[in-house]
């Protein structure tokens, strides 16, 4: 992570850099939301009807630095050279004896498969544990959602359950799968890894 000269977060990760939202970011925003909203419907609950307007788009700007200046969440633009690929946030912050978040993204149709997600998701959570000092982080996603639940596996999520009628998606109440990733996962899988990097020396 670094600081960028807006005083915002860049968050770095492979070909992946994070960024806050910002106001210049709509077109291309707007321009990616909209490709995407029909297909994204069957994952996650619908946005609002004046979602994809610039006047909803710079309320949740308003809503993202609130939280940020809180410290209860972070929503980032996700770019590759400077080509906007994907959205991601770390919602629900909570410091004190919980010291939690949950993760959320969702990366552009032409982009997936590309690696993109797995930096998006290895990014957040390096923030939320290395800058935030928090001790879990936890993300849902629908048990179908195969390609989602490979990206959470690859970063160390493990399942905990199914979560009944966690959100409506699509009209209906849909069970989720509930995964999280503790800092003592990380802490636990540091020693193998260094293990396996040298036998392979």
């Amino acid at each position: 992570m670094r600081e960028t000269t807006s005083g915002t977060d860049e968050l770095i990760h492979g070909p992946v850099s994070l960024r806050a939202p910002s106001k210049r970011d709509y077109r291309q925003w707007a321009e990616v939301a909209l490709r995407n909203v029909e297909g994204l419907r069957a994952w996650q609950p619908r946005w609002p009807r004046d979602y994809l307007t610039e006047r909803a788009y710079r309320r949740r700007l308003r809503l993202y630095a609130t939280e940020r200046s809180l410290g209860t969440g972070f929503a980032f633009h996700a770019f590759v050279e400077d080509r906007l690929v994907g959205v991601c946030r770390l919602a629900s912050v909570r410091q004190g004896a919980a010291r939690s978040g949950s993760l959320g993204y969702w990366t552009d149709a032409p982009e997936r498969g590309k690696g993109y997600a797995t930096a998006m998701v290895g990014a957040l959570t390096a923030f939320a544990f290395e800058s935030l000092a928090l001790e879990r982080v936890e993300a849902a996603y629908l048990p179908d959602n195969l390609a989602s639940g490979r990206v959470l596996e690859k970063a160390g999520f493990r399942k905990e359950g199914v979560v009944r009628g966690f959100l409506e998606v699509n009209g209906a109440r849909r069970d989720h799968q509930l995964v999280s990733l503790l800092r003592s996962d990380l802490s636990a899988a540091a020693p193998q890894r260094s293990r396996a990097e040298a036998e392979t020396v």
